[in-house]
């Protein structure tokens, strides 16, 4: 009899719809729970942190006393820049409060607005002192102190968004992004506009004075103006006699931006014609400045006649006298030895000068470079002094509290006089 071989099937069902699983483990020694997808993305959301969130809720307490302090203006003052700077805080703050409350709701943060007293006088917020002041001024003690509360609250403003900013992680979310930046340029523009109209109030003669560049107005008080002097030929631009900064931006796009911040965005010349400091030795006075200096001659008025002018760019241009030599500090990787007009580049090669320079100035007219000692990272300032050793002199030249070693050809300008270049002591530099 023959048997038949039937083959046994055996059928496996798989699921394929079966996904592996998401594990967030506990503290060691305990039990992993299993996780779903979503949570998993709650748990490594970068969008915010913690910060945002603090800064958020401490902004909006920030904003609600700037209303507070804004709506008392209508019944207290008739001045109408007062009451134009309280109505754009008024509705701007308002505005600001609703988008940050907004925010945090999206993203299921409770609003609670509180802020601890530490919190609140370290941003700039008025006590409830000043409050009360405030409540009970009219007029101008009300002008005058609306304007200083406000200025020191936009003040706090920025600090708290530096602050912020000091975070790591912070402000990633692109509209908080967006909101920081405009807050902190409305409220520095807004700041020098309250600026502004307090040295309106002010009734110092110096708050009010208009600027010009031959003919600006003058206040002084227990002095007498002897002379003003325009800068030397060579020591200007005459096509930008001010020496004012290009901006980086085109006109077109460029947004009202605090005066700082303006600053920051702007470039500079190569040549800076700034003024730095005087050194006077009997009737001879010496102007020194970022592009060189200026020699005068000083008659028994004290009225200044120009001897010469030395062009040697490098700043910082302080400069100090000891008998026929002059001293001069070098601080910029502009500076070179030959004093070159054309500069020497960020790095360090032969030309490069930053230090201190010696002039012999036995000569007014026609001042000589004799020395030049280099330093590693240039001088910005000199401390000077002589004193009488028998038949020699003793030359103090400190600097960054670097011991310098002298060069023989200052030696040889120097003779018969013993010189010896020391480290300044901390007593010296206070």
């Amino acid at each position: 009899m023959q048997k038949l071989s039937l083959p046994l099937i055996l059928i496996f069902t798989v699921s394929l719809s079966a996904e592996p699983l998401i594990i967030q483990p506990g503290l060691p020694g305990t039990v992993s729970k299993e996780i779903n997808s979503e949570e998993a993305i709650n748990i490594a959301n970068t969008g915010f942190t913690k910060d945002d969130t603090v800064f958020m809720n401490h902004m909006i307490v920030h904003h609600e006393q700037a209303l507070t302090l804004s709506r008392l203006a209508p019944n207290r003052t008739n001045t109408q820049e007062i009451l134009d700077l309280a109505g754009r805080i008024d509705v701007s703050q308002e505005d600001e409060i609703s988008f940050m409350q907004g925010w945090l709701e999206e993203r299921n943060i409770e609003v609670h607005a509180h802020m601890s007293m530490h919190h609140m006088k370290m941003m700039g917020m008025a006590s409830d002192q000043d409050i009360a002041k405030l409540s009970s001024s009219k007029g101008m003690e009300f002008d005058e102190l609306f304007l200083r509360l406000m200025i020191a609250h936009h003040e706090g403003a920025l600090d708290m968004v530096k602050e912020l900013k000091r975070q790591p992680g912070s402000s990633y979310d692109p509209l908080m992004f967006e909101f920081v930046s405009d807050l902190s340029n409305d409220q520095g523009v807004e700041i020098e506009r309250m600026n502004t109209l307090l040295t309106g109030l002010s009734k110092d003669p110096r708050a009010s004075l208009k600027g010009g560049l031959y003919h600006a107005e003058e206040a002084i008080l227990n002095l007498d103006l002897v002379q003003s002097l325009k800068k030397p030929a060579g020591f200007f631009d005459p096509s930008n006699p001010l020496n004012e900064r290009l901006s980086n931006e085109d006109k077109e796009d460029e947004e009202e931006k605090p005066l700082a911040e303006r600053s920051r965005n702007s470039r500079s010349p190569m040549l800076s014609f700034s003024n730095t400091d005087m050194a006077f030795s009997g009737n001879v006075m010496v102007a020194g400045s970022y592009h060189g200096f200026n020699i005068y001659n000083l008659d028994n008025q004290g009225h200044a006649k120009l001897v010469s002018s030395v062009i040697c760019p490098g700043g910082q241009g302080d400069v100090s006298i000891v008998g026929n030599l002059l001293i001069m500090s070098v601080e910029q990787n502009r500076g070179r030895i030959d004093c070159g007009l054309q500069g020497a580049g960020t790095e360090p090669n032969p030309e490069r000068f930053r230090g201190i320079r010696i002039f012999d100035i036995s000569d007014l007219k026609r001042p000589q470079q004799v020395g030049a000692v280099q330093t590693c990272r240039g001088s910005h300032t000199i401390q000077l002094s002589v004193v009488p050793m028998k038949m020699a002199s003793l030359l103090f030249i400190t600097q960054e509290l670097q011991a310098l070693e002298i060069k023989k050809s200052l030696k040889a300008a120097l003779k018969p006089s013993r010189v010896t270049i020391v480290p300044p002591s901390f007593e010296s530099m206070s």
